[in-house]
């Protein structure tokens, strides 16, 4: 016997609500940042800072990255059609793949232009490099505030995230430099600063970037182990085999599991009865809401058969054989 079951999802109205803050959250984010890109990019070439010039590049990135979140939270909305049964929402995980590797770009620029600026020192205006970079914390500490809650189920948004969370380290370490240089004209902060900055940022990027490419290939969660789930299947009375147990993930927030049960049952009216029990184990268990499990009756093997031969009766084959002799002799 074949029997599906697909659970539902949570309520739309609630959903597009929370979308719908997202997209505020994220265009408050990338105003501020372009407001602020203009300030250091300029004050950066006026004062000669490295730390500033390659901190006005990491927010260049950002807004980049926030727009391509924006145009990738729009599009994950689409209703499912055609050919895209799983609907757009993988297109939030490329984003945070496009984040995360932004991030190591950048982290290897400003590693290329420190060594560079090492070589060759410049003089440094150490005043108001501190001002924008004080000014860089104080819109970044606000960027955090605002995208924070949202981030828990939202794999594209954590990506956004990281990149502000690369600016305030980067702008404490501005403010140090700038220190430095105004009272000790240390013009080595600069560098220094410049080189962990970049350190950080890639470090950063690293688990966006692994994290998105698992879903891409469709491994399973990393809280979820797909030896568990069969052995916790077979534990329950009924089920002789699990065969074909695929569990993925299309997003973050959605875990989706599929498998083949081979199943003892008398009755249909059974069959469903431990259907709904397994689902109900699954998601209690291990907090998986989208099932698909094919029951297929068990058929027990048949008594050993006997070869044709054995099953003729011996007189009926005997007195043919005797016919079959007189007409040759005849």
């Amino acid at each position: 016997m074949l029997s599906l079951q697909w659970c539902g999802c949570a309520d739309d109205s609630a959903k597009v609500v929370n979308d719908y803050q997202k997209a505020k959250v994220l265009w408050i984010t990338v105003g501020l940042l372009a407001v602020f890109f203009v300030a250091e990019w300029s004050v950066g070439l006026w004062s000669q800072s490295l730390s500033l010039q390659a901190d006005a590049g990491h927010i260049l990135s950002d807004i980049t990255a926030l727009v391509i979140s924006l145009l990738a939270s729009f599009l994950a909305q689409q209703p499912a059609k055609k050919k895209a049964t799983f609907g757009h929402q993988r297109i939030e995980v490329l984003a945070a793949l496009v984040n995360g590797l932004g991030l190591l770009a950048i982290a290897t620029f400003i590693l290329l232009e420190a060594i560079q600026r090492w070589q060759h020192p410049a003089a440094i205006l150490g005043l108001p490099m501190l001002a924008i970079a004080v000014l860089g914390l104080i819109v970044n500490l606000l960027n955090i505030t605002l995208l924070h809650p949202h981030t828990h189920d939202d794999l594209n948004l954590r990506g956004a995230l990281l990149h502000v969370i690369a600016d305030t380290v980067s702008s404490v370490g501005v403010i140090i430099a700038a220190l430095a240089i105004h009272l000790w004209d240390w013009w080595w902060a600069d560098v220094a600063i410049s080189l962990v900055v970049a350190t950080f940022t890639g470090l950063s990027a690293l688990s966006l970037v692994q994290e998105s490419l698992k879903i891409f290939l469709e491994y399973a969660p990393e809280s979820i182990d797909p030896v568990d789930v069969e052995i916790s299947l077979k534990s329950f009375p009924g089920v002789v085999e699990v065969e074909k147990l695929h569990i993925w993930t299309i997003s973050l927030d959605k875990v989706i599991l599929c498998a083949n049960l081979t199943v003892e049952c008398a009755t249909i009216q059974e069959c469903d009865r431990l259907l709904t029990k397994l689902e109900t184990h699954i998601q209690k268990s291990f907090n998986i809401a989208e099932i698909t499990l094919q029951l297929t009756s068990y058929q027990k093997p048949s008594a050993l058969q006997i070869h044709p031969l054995f099953n003729q009766d011996l007189v009926l084959m005997l007195s043919a054989s005797k016919n079959n002799s007189n007409r040759n002799h005849s």
